[in-house]
């Protein structure tokens, strides 16, 4: 591309601070000329079994292991074997020092991702990068600035965030693993990169808008001649139709490109699987893009800590077979939603086993594992998905 090429010749050049600003507004205008056109045909991918795996190294470095008929195996042959053929990582922009001081809230950063994505990648699975533009988890009910950015300003800002893209998609490209889809920001359904992206006025979506385009360009970037990642917008409103119309007419009112619609759908959460076909169908139908439930659980646990019973969840019995039910409404869902854009989805807490001192908020009780790492019954059924 022009733009990267005289980017990176004037970047050698060392040239001053004032040609660095004209050369980042150059590689923008040159990018935005292309907002109209969707990022990479998404349409007929084989349908998406994954995982949310996130944590599964720091588990096996404290002594957690996973075992297939009770027989310890690498965790990531345990779920190709069975069908799965697609994880996520999460990405937090914190460093190594503070990663290891709160493993479970900040571990996720650059250089504990790197050797993941390439067992990710040599167990023959595909990868989606979760960039959560934040220190630790970003989420709905925050959505903060790295520690580090915090006081730039808004062009900075901007500038700051597309070298960012840009140098991490660079590094998984080094070691032979493209991410092969990207999300640009985790649920940021009130916005991102608080408060400059956060999308509460015409403004701040405009400013929203702006962040997302940045983000894009720093990956296409990164992927020069290699196949571009498809781009992922995930929102936390799979049983919310009219939230998400009005979350996504706005992105496409401003042109922001994007690949993939994904949600995140809990029962428990995210109201009734009547609702969820709903959401999807309307998004499929309107935006003309595939549609993914990028974050789902169901519990196999009967019990809570306390011992009481997990009550039925949209009419499902927790449990073993439960959670087989419960992926097998989904899929149902998915084969429903128009024009076969109902494009799979993503078990979130897949790898989760309980850790003494550490509270998960009960996800290690909906992992894909029982709490002495056997494989459950549900990884089968989300894998045969994809078949």
């Amino acid at each position: 591309m022009v733009a990267v090429t005289f980017y990176s010749g004037i970047r050698d050049a060392k040239l001053n601070e004032e040609a660095m600003k004209y050369a980042f507004a150059a590689i923008l205008a040159f990018v935005l000329v292309f907002q109209s056109i969707s990022v990479h045909a998404a349409e007929n991918e084989p349908f998406i079994a994954g995982a949310d795996f996130s944590h599964v190294a720091w588990l096996e470095s404290i002594g957690k292991t996973y075992k297939s008929d009770g027989v310890p195996a690498d965790p990531f042959d345990i779920l190709k074997k069975r069908g799965i053929n697609y994880i996520r990582l999460r990405l937090f922009t914190g460093d190594e020092e503070k990663g290891g001081t709160d493993p479970y809230n900040r571990i996720n950063v650059l250089n504990y991702n790197l050797p993941l994505a390439r067992r990710i990648k040599k167990a023959g699975l595909k990868l989606l990068l979760d960039f959560h533009y934040s220190d630790s988890w970003a989420d709905p009910g925050k959505q903060f600035k790295p520690e580090a950015w915090k006081d730039l300003p808004f062009d900075e800002l901007k500038r700051k965030l597309f070298e960012y893209n840009r140098d991490v998609i660079r590094a998984f490209k080094e070691i032979g693993a493209l991410p092969d889809m990207v999300q640009i920001g985790n649920e940021i359904t009130p916005g991102m990169l608080w408060p400059d992206g956060r999308n509460d006025t015409e403004e701040g979506w405009d400013r929203l808008a702006e962040l997302i385009k940045t983000s894009v360009a720093g990956v296409r970037d990164a992927a020069g001649d290699a196949e571009m990642p498809k781009i992922m917008i995930h929102i936390d409103r799979g049983g919310h139709w009219e939230t998400s119309r009005w979350f996504f007419d706005n992105l496409v009112k401003r042109d922001v490109p994007f690949d993939v619609i994904g949600q995140s759908y809990y029962p428990f959460w995210h109201g009734t699987p009547d609702d969820l076909q709903a959401c999807l169908d309307g998004c499929a139908e309107r935006y003309k893009k595939p549609v993914v439930i990028c974050e789902t659980a169901f519990p196999w646990r009967t019990t809570h800590w306390d011992g009481k019973p997990v009550e039925p969840i949209v009419g499902i019995a927790a449990g073993e077979a439960g959670q087989v039910e419960f992926v097998e409404r989904l899929g149902t869902i998915l084969t429903k939603v128009p024009e076969g854009r109902g494009s799979g989805l993503f078990w979130w807490a897949a790898e989760f086993l309980p850790v003494e001192g550490v509270n998960m908020a009960d996800f290690e009780s909906r992992s894909f594992f029982d709490h002495d790492g056997n494989v459950l019954p549900v990884v089968q059924a989300v894998g045969k998905l994809a078949r």
